[in-house]
C-alpha cells in the first residue's frame, strides 16, 4: 500500500505542475459523447453542484480453459494435483448506481450489484458437474473529490469504502457430497465478507474531438472475514482514448494492467486436495487487459443526457499463480442518464 500512495502522490504533483492557470481556457466537459471513459470505467468523472446521475451495467465474463503461469495447460496438468477441475464460468453480473454532487468538487456514489454464476467441472474418473451461485453482492460507497479543472484537463481522487454484504456461504451439491450441499470454493462466492477500502486518482484531457484518461485504482483488504481468509487485493491502471465521430457518437479504446495478489488465510470447510479453485495458491496473477467500444449520448430533447456505452474487452497477457482458469472475453453494457 505505501508504494501505490507513493504513485498517487507522484502523479498528482506532476499534473499539478502541468497545468497553466487560465481563466479564460475551456474546462473539461462531460457534455459529449467521450465526455464519460468507456463504460467499464467507474468513478471516471464527476458532476456540477446539485447534479444526479443514476446508471445501469451489465456485464458477462467468459472463463474457459487453463492456465499456469502465463503457459497454457491441460486438464490432465489439473487433475494430476486434484480430484475435480473446472473447465468452464460464465458470470452475469449487473451493477446499479447513484451519483450525487453536493458540491462542484465533491460528488457522492453507492453502487450495487447482483452476480450469477456458473461452473463446470470436470473428474480425475471423466464424471462433469456443474455449481451455480447467485445473489446480491457488496455495496460500494465513495466520495469523488477534483483537485482541477482547468485547459480541457481534470484530476479527482476517490475514496471509497465495500460494506460486506454479499454471502460468502454459497453451496452446492457435488458428487462426492450427494445428496448433501457442500461450501463452493472462493471463486463462486458472492460476496468479500470484509470490509475494503478504495482508492482512485483520475485523470482526464479533452481535445476537440478526441478525449483520453488515465485511472489508477488500488482496492485493499484489511482483517479476515467469518472464513478465516481474505481476498488479494487489487491493483489496476487503465488508460483509454475516445475519438468523437459525431455530436451523439465516440468509439473508444482501451488498455489495463492488473495485478490481484493472492488470497491470504484459507476457509476450513475447503478441502484445497479436491479442486484447484479450493486452493488459495490458485489464485492472483497478472494481467494486461485490452477493449473496443463506443458511448452514444443524446445532447438535446426529452432524453437530453442520456448516455449508452458498449465495450467488449479480452486478455492480452496472462500470468496467474497455480494453475487457473483462463479469461477470455468480457462484454459491458450500460446506460447512464444525468439531471
Amino acid at each position: 500500500m505505501k508504494h501505490y500512495i507513493s504513485i498517487i502522490v507522484m502523479v498528482a504533483t506532476l499534473s499539478f505542475y502541468a497545468q497553466e492557470t487560465n481563466d479564460n481556457t475551456p474546462r473539461w466537459s462531460a457534455g459529449r459523447p467521450n465526455g464519460h471513459a468507456p463504460i467499464p470505467i467507474m468513478g471516471d468523472h464527476m458532476h456540477g453542484k446539485g447534479e444526479w446521475m443514476f446508471s445501469y451495467r451489465y456485464m458477462y465474463m467468459n472463463m474457459e480453459d487453463l492456465k499456469q503461469g502465463s503457459n497454457d495447460a491441460t486438464l490432465d496438468d489439473a487433475l494430476a494435483q486434484t480430484m475435480v477441475t473446472p473447465t468452464e464460468m460464465p458470470m452475469n453480473m449487473h451493477m446499479l448506481g447513484a451519483m450525487y454532487a453536493p458540491s462542484d468538487n465533491l460528488t457522492l456514489m453507492v453502487m450495487f450489484n447482483y452476480l450469477s454464476m456458473e461452473m463446470d467441472h470436470i473428474t480425475r474418473m471423466g464424471g462433469t458437474f456443474t455449481t451455480e451461485a447467485n445473489g446480491f453482492g457488496d455495496i460500494q460507497i465513495s466520495g469523488l473529490y477534483r483537485f482541477f479543472n482547468e485547459n480541457q484537463q481534470t484530476l479527482h481522487g476517490q475514496l471509497g469504502f465495500s460494506i460486506p454484504t454479499g454471502s460468502i456461504t454459497e453451496s452446492g451439491v457435488t458428487p462426492a457430497s450427494a445428496p448433501n450441499e457442500v461450501e463452493l470454493p472462493y471463486p463462486m462466492q458472492i460476496g468479500s465478507g470484509t470490509f475494503d477500502t478504495n482508492l482512485a486518482l483520475t485523470f482526464l484531457g479533452q481535445g476537440e474531438i478526441n478525449s483520453w484518461g488515465v485511472q489508477l485504482r488500488g482496492i485493499f483488504r484489511f482483517g479476515e472475514n467469518d472464513r478465516e481468509y481474505r481476498y488479494g487485493n487489487r491493483y489496476s491502471l487503465n488508460n483509454w482514448f475516445a475519438l468523437k465521430a459525431a455530436n451523439w457518437l465516440s468509439f473508444s479504446a482501451r488498455l489495463e494492467g492488473l495485478i490481484v495478489d493472492e488470497i491470504e488465510g484459507e476457509d476450513p470447510n475447503l478441502n484445497p486436495m479436491m479442486v484447484i479453485t479450493a486452493d488459495t495458491a490458485n489464485s492472483g496473477g497478472t494481467f494486461v487487459n485490452g477493449g473496443l467500444g463506443f458511448n452514444i449520448y443524446i445532447p438535446s430533447g426529452a432524453l437530453k443526457n442520456l448516455r449508452v456505452g458498449f465495450e467488449v474487452a479480452s486478455p492480452i497477457y496472462q500470468d496467474v499463480n497455480g494453475i487457473q482458469l483462463r479469461t477470455r472475453e468480457t462484454i459491458t453494457l450500460g446506460t447512464q442518464y444525468s439531471f
